[in-house]
């Protein structure tokens, strides 16, 4: 409870709010994580599959991989954190999202401003002419309509560079902000996880939440752990009954 009062007291005086959301958002959404004992990576090796190489090398196991992704998202919905953290930038109390994550759930549930620095899974685009097309086609083709060449997720894959518009937005939103909330985030992922401490060098707060411990908790002003959507419900029931 003093880690949600404080939060709540952080969230009421440090603005501009700048979130940086990660995997740990969208698992109560049944969307798997990256890192943790039960997430992607313990079950599949990402610098095999999830790089550009992999859709060359071995293509059924490349598509096969993100159709299983694609399947995953297409029953997903937003959920109580989503849906709060776009309450909070109606009511003026949240400035932006900058978020790791692909699924696009941010949108979905209603939020306006969002960063995303890895892509996203709700488009793809042809590896050879460029032309983009709904990422939910590759559950049903592979080669693009156009010229014949091989689709791909438009997400960046191990060995890409983020875009670096996305990634100049990030760095400016956090420069500037008061408050830098961690949501879900391992930060164990470069550059993304240069940004909390842009944050703290620029005169910023960071207080994270996740499920476990981050590389940055010991210079953050708040660190809480546990389920995003609880810790955001009740931070947002303390906004409510302050004055």
């Amino acid at each position: 409870m003093r880690d949600f009062e404080r939060l709540a007291g952080l969230l009421s005086s440090a603005r501009p709010l700048v979130v940086l959301s990660g995997a740990g958002m969208s698992t109560e959404s049944n969307l798997a994580d990256f890192r943790s004992r039960e997430g992607l990576w313990a079950r599949f090796d990402p610098m095999r599959l999830a790089n550009l190489g992999a859709m060359e090398r071995e293509p059924e196991e490349f598509y096969a991989f993100y159709r299983m992704r694609l399947e995953a998202l297409a029953q997903a919905q937003p959920n109580r954190g989503h849906r709060i953290l776009a309450e909070w930038e109606e009511r003026g109390i949240l400035g932006a999202i900058v978020t790791q994550n692909v699924d696009g759930l941010h949108q979905r549930a209603g939020s306006k401003r969002v960063v995303e620095l890895h892509g996203s899974l709700r488009t793809a685009r042809c590896a050879r002419c460029g032309k983009g097309v709904p990422g939910m086609d590759l559950l049903e083709r592979t080669a693009c309509g156009a010229c014949g060449g091989p689709l791909r997720p438009d997400v960046v894959l191990f060995g890409e560079n983020l875009p670096a518009a996305a990634f100049e937005e990030a760095e400016g939103l956090v420069s500037t902000c008061g408050l830098l909330l961690v949501l879900g985030s391992s930060l164990a992922v470069s550059p993304a996880n240069s940004l909390p401490g842009i944050a703290r060098a620029c005169g910023g707060t960071v207080a994270i939440v996740n499920r476990e411990p981050t590389p940055f908790d010991g210079r953050a002003d708040l660190v809480a752990r546990g389920e995003i959507g609880p810790t955001l419900a009740a931070v947002e029931a303390l906004l409510q009954v302050r004055p």
